[in-house]
């Protein structure tokens, strides 16, 4: 028996919407509802065909198989923004039709239709904007919204499907998709690879590969996993493979145990692709891994080992959050991150028992996450979405990063039992089907006396952190917390520990933040005050002027090793505001470097050495400190004891190299002529070692770009290499000629290296000059918006202004701002989140006093 209300509502929105008419471009939010109101039971079954030359399209077949149920006389709505010609002519229940096919839509007449089981037959041929094609591979990504401009479909994540994949393919290259090989033919002409049926999945989660690839298996816990990648060093295979696969179990295993529910689909599979765009990403049956950070070199650091286990157990994770069950709309893309970060965590916790594991989760998420939420471009976790062309704006820190930090702070109050029984509960009422955030706050607020929906309305649906500020007055501990917004008085409720210095040592009190403040009393006045000192609270944690001051001379004797990592970053704020100058901290991590024992805190120590260097200091200030950071970093280098350590170091060391000795000793170590004791440097060392020369403009540096090029053995990297090649020439035509390329959508392709190469052209080192290049940069971000990745807008952001500190760059972005009322919101967002450091840098250095800024921020004063 079917249900009526799904065909009331279909009516309803019909009417209401206009579906009568054509479909705007896009997936809007109306039309999804209706659909997911109307449509069912469906099944995607795909023939594609690679043509062996990467100038023809791939093409193919879909037979769409689906039941129906909508009685308002509207049209059935496909998504397709590829080639329409070859669409016609459409089968529909066998008999053919000539559809319209308005704004990258296909639009099938009711009458054409049936009450219960229909089956839509179309040819197309794709588009590559979602297929990342290369001579011998290819790989789709089509999160959020881009299966559509591959092959007709239902474009949304609330229409599961099963799908059937068959593969023609070029002689002597492999074939993966969602669902396991159960045959592969080969021939002269073509090789077929057929795929079993998956399970119910949205379109943003099917995928398809095919290139040349090596294919490895191993069996773990009695299951088969799979590894296809191009990586042709096999000794950095042979000293990876075991630690991959053992990841990936442990994952598994991990995750089983805390759902209580089996893996959800029928085997596992992953591709290492070079280059990769994101970290990686989760299709169930077919994951995608930047090749680079699952193959890590012998000198790789703690970090890099950590991050790969992190990701391996995100990207798992996702297995049951995010593809066993989906956010119903892409507003909710941020429950499917959160869960994959926060059970990350957990999950790598056991295999690295040496790790202070609460430290590494506040180095992973809290400053990273606060480099967005201190920015006028700030955005909620939850974020409204009227339209899926717009979901790729959604991504970014806030999502990845605060809302772990929130998750773990909702465990926290709820406990860790309550959290696990709701997640359990939640997972397995929605399997295979979608949810939202309401759904999950409707089971956790079900198992405590809490509620999260008051709760979630600060931490999950509002922007900014609070300002928090703790104070000595008269006897007593005052901590304030004020809204960064002054007009909506939101307050955030949190346990926080605040930590003070005395004469005798450090006491830590704890506070419930509720309220705007909270009084405690203490008779004797501190020395110094640093809330948040526990790590897990959130919010722009201010110090006093006294604290500020005994800090920066304290702080490397701090006895824990959080108290040292929330006290650096707590003075690192002060200098973003402006109220500590960028050479007293310079001076602090000159000392702080050398003498740390906490190998994550080095790691942090050493990104806010290159923060402050290359940005917060001006060129003449940059000039003069260069002898005294490269001698501390070669003392360090020489007395660390772990190769990780080293690795950090001498990358650092490299990254800041400006002296005509330091210079002299990269290229000795290139040559070969000079070692760096301890540490072995590969292909990507030597080659970064070559990048950095070419950067600084040395002499024969053409003579050691080739040689270099001579050294790199795996193709994909060496075509990385080729690509990059004119951002680090010395002649500025050329550069300028590259970057002006850019605004060719087909020259943007490889994203990640493109990336590569703005950053490299746009160098602090080459920052007078790269200033042209932003405001063009800038009008280029809408377009890079609709044709490029999810991440591609932000990271292109960053690569164009990362270098930049002068007035003229950040009247550049202010000016663009102003010309572009009309820019979506989110996007300039996006902006105004790449421009902040721009923003800061220039009132700092140079004494600027224009850009926006939140109301909350004090005036930033040049040091």
């Amino acid at each position: 028996m079917h249900s009526t209300r799904p065909l009331l509502l279909a009516l309803l929105l019909s009417a209401a919407c206009g579906l009568s008419s054509d479909p705007a471009p896009g997936v809007s939010a109306e039309l999804a509802e209706h659909r997911a109101a109307t449509i069912s039971d469906l099944r995607y079954e795909l023939q594609l065909t690679v043509p062996p030359l990467r100038s023809a399209p791939v093409s193919g077949t879909v037979a769409i198989r689906f039941t129906w149920r909508d009685t308002s006389g509207a049209p059935l709505v496909l998504d397709f923004r590829g080639d329409t010609s070859a669409l016609t002519p459409v089968v529909v229940n066998q008999t053919p039709l000539t559809p319209r096919t308005p704004n990258g839509h296909v639009v099938i007449p009711a009458s054409a239709l049936q009450q219960g089981e229909n089956l839509v037959t179309l040819a197309f041929r794709a588009t590559d904007d979602a297929l990342n094609r290369q001579d011998d591979f290819l790989y789709a990504l089509f999160v959020p919204d881009r299966a559509a401009t591959a092959f007709p479909s239902f474009d949304q994540p609330d229409l599961k499907a099963r799908y059937t994949v068959s593969i023609d393919a070029p002689p002597g290259w492999r074939a993966i998709s969602n669902g396991a090989v159960l045959t592969r033919d080969s021939s002269a002409a073509r090789v077929r690879t057929t795929h079993a049926e998956t399970q119910p999945i949205p379109t943003y989660l099917f995928t398809f590969a095919a290139g040349v690839f090596q294919v490895d298996s191993a069996q773990r816990d009695g299951r088969w996993l799979t590894m296809y990648h191009r990586e042709t060093d096999a000794a950095k295979v042979a000293r990876n493979r075991g630690a991959i696969y053992d990841l990936h179990a442990t994952a598994l295993r991990w995750l089983e145990a805390y759902t209580g529910i089996a893996y959800p689909f029928e085997h596992f599979a992953f591709l290492a692709v070079p280059s990769f765009q994101f970290g990686g990403m989760e299709h169930p049956g077919a994951v995608w891994y930047r090749a680079s950070s699952l193959f890590l070199e012998e000198s790789a650091t703690q970090q890099q080992y950590l991050g790969r286990a992190s990701l391996i157990a995100h990207e798992t994770a996702h297995m049951w959050f995010g593809d066993l069950v989906t956010m119903r709309w892409f507003n909710d893309v941020w429950m499917k991150e959160v869960f994959a970060n926060f059970m990350a965590a957990k999950i790598v916790e056991p295999s690295f028992p040496e790790v202070d594991h609460r430290l590494r989760f506040y180095l992973a998420h809290h400053p990273t996450a606060y480099g967005v939420d201190r920015t006028l471009g700030a955005n909620p976790i939850r974020q409204p979405l009227e339209n899926l062309r717009q979901a790729g704006s959604l991504y970014g820190a806030i999502i990845y990063q605060k809302a772990p930090i929130v998750m773990q702070q909702l465990e926290a109050l709820i406990g860790a039992d309550a959290m696990r029984e709701g997640l359990r509960a939640y997972l397995a009422q929605h399997r295979y089907g979608n949810a939202t955030w309401s759904d999950l706050v409707d089971v956790l607020d079900a198992r405590t006396p809490m509620d999260v929906r008051a709760w979630s309305r600060a931490w999950v649906e509002e922007a900014w952190r609070p300002q928090i500020e703790a104070t000595w007055r008269a006897g007593e501990l005052l901590v304030t917390q004020r809204d960064p917004r002054p007009d909506r008085g939101l307050r955030w409720t949190q346990t926080m520990t605040v930590a003070v210095g005395t004469a005798t040592g450090v006491d830590s009190v704890r506070v419930e933040l509720q309220g705007d403040m909270t009084r405690l009393a203490m008779a004797e006045r501190p020395t110094w005050i640093l809330p948040g000192a526990d790590g897990l609270s959130y919010g722009r944690m201010q110090l006093d002027a006294a604290s500020r001051d005994a800090l920066l001379r304290a702080a490397p004797g701090l006895p824990s090793a959080m108290l040292r990592a929330t006290a650096y970053h707590a003075l690192w704020e002060s200098v973003l505001a402006g109220t500590t100058a960028p050479r007293e901290h310079l001076t602090l991590l000159l000392r702080a470097v050398p003498s740390e024992p906490e190998e994550l805190i080095s790691a942090q120590l050493l990104g806010q050495l290159r923060l402050v260097y290359w940005g917060y200091l001006p060129d003449s200030a940059r000039v003069a400190a260069a002898p005294a950071v490269e001698a501390m970093l070669s003392d360090a280098l020489a007395a660390a004891t772990t190769v990780s350590r080293k690795s950090a170091l001498w990358a650092t060391f490299v990254g800041v190299a400006r002296t005509p000795s330091a210079v002299a000793r990269l290229q000795r170590v290139w040559r070969g002529a000079e070692t760096v004791r301890g540490l072995v440097l590969a292909e990507p060392q030597m080659t970064a070692l070559a990048e950095a020369l070419a950067l600084r403009e040395v002499a024969g540096a053409d003579s050691i770009w080739t040689v270099q090029r001579g050294r790199i053995t795996n193709p994909d990297r060496r075509a990385r290499f080729d690509f990059v090649r004119r951002a680090y020439v010395a002649d500025p035509a050329q550069r300028d000629s590259l970057v002006a390329s850019f605004a060719d959508v087909a020259q943007r392709g490889r994203e990640s290296w493109v990336l590569d190469a703005l950053g490299a052209a746009a160098h602090p080192l080459r920052a007078s000059h790269a200033e042209r290049y932003v405001l063009p940069g800038l009008q280029l971000v809408e377009e890079i918006q609709q044709t490029g990745d999810i991440f591609f807008p932000l990271s292109w952001l960053n690569a164009l202004l990362a270098g930049q500190q002068s007035v003229a760059s950040a009247e550049a972005v202010v000016q663009y701002l102003d010309r572009t009322p009309d820019l979506p919101p989110r996007l300039r967002g996006k902006v105004l989140q790449a421009a902040d450091d721009v923003f800061r840098a220039a009132r700092i250095v140079h004494g600027w006093t224009g850009g926006p800024r939140l109301e909350s921020d004090p005036p930033a004063q040049r040091r």
